[in-house]
């Protein structure tokens, strides 16, 4: 699933006139990029949430042969956050019973990176994970906290703020979350929270109840945020000097 539904605020004037999916990279819309990194890994399969100038959303993919994959779009009248983005997808990867144990990605719009899929659905399967996030040791205001067996134990939402603790432990190390997860489908009838949520919120309070949530780190991949301008024209440099290969 990629999550695109989001106002792009951070990238204004870009997002005046069209969805952040729909921004370019270096030529190429952040949608095409993200979709290509999936088939490139071998994923066929995908559903977007759409919000902000939908419409536009839909017709680029349809002028697009849907990039030669099956691609289907969940509309949201009001944004419903990570979390009730997810929920309200849920049909998608409940709807075939042959593949119903297979773990499925969750890749934010608005990041470009180079961390391996394949490696961490593999890790994410070896120790029967219900998810596992990528992170990395960055700055950021928010961190989300993880013992020394990578289990996810809390989050401090800002710098001056107390963390919120769901596991106590004696080694908390904060990481920054980088919008790409891996997920078991055991997860999605989980989620109890109703309406506006964020998927985080979900996660503390499963691994609070003893399941399994884990980091994967991904501190040797590239990885950007594509949330503002400035981090647009550092992105086409890096490609420009093949920091990073896509």
């Amino acid at each position: 699933m990629i999550l695109a539904a989001g106002l792009g605020t951070r990238l204004r004037p870009l997002t005046n006139d069209r969805p952040k999916a729909l921004v370019e990279l270096a030529g190429r819309t952040l949608l095409e990029i993200t979709l290509a990194r999936l088939r490139a890994f071998g994923i066929r399969e995908v559903i977007i949430n759409v919000h902000h100038f939908a419409d536009l959303v839909v017709e680029y993919l349809k002028a697009h042969d849907d990039f030669g994959m099956r691609v289907e779009v969940s509309r949201e009248e009001i944004l419903l956050d990570t979390g009730g983005g997810l929920k309200k997808a849920a049909w998608f990867f409940l709807e075939d019973s042959v593949n119903a144990d297979e773990p499925f990605l969750l890749h934010n719009v608005d990041v470009i990176s180079t961390i391996d899929f394949e490696k961490m659905v593999k890790v994410h399967k070896a120790k029967q994970l219900l998810a596992t996030l990528a992170v990395q040791k960055r700055e950021s205001s928010r961190q989300l906290l993880f013992d020394e067996h990578l289990q996810l134990c809390g989050r401090r939402a800002g710098r001056d703020k107390e963390p919120e603790i769901v596991r106590p432990s004696p080694h908390l190390e904060p990481l920054a979350f980088s919008g790409i997860h891996v997920i078991s489908p055991q997860l999605l009838p989980m989620l109890t929270e109703d309406g506006i949520f964020s998927i985080v919120t979900s996660y503390l309070r499963l691994a609070g109840g003893g399941q399994r949530v884990e980091a994967f780190r991904a501190d040797d991949y590239y990885w950007r945020d594509l949330g503002k301008p400035v981090d647009l024209e550092q992105a086409a440099l890096d490609l420009e000097q093949k920091v990073i290969q896509q």
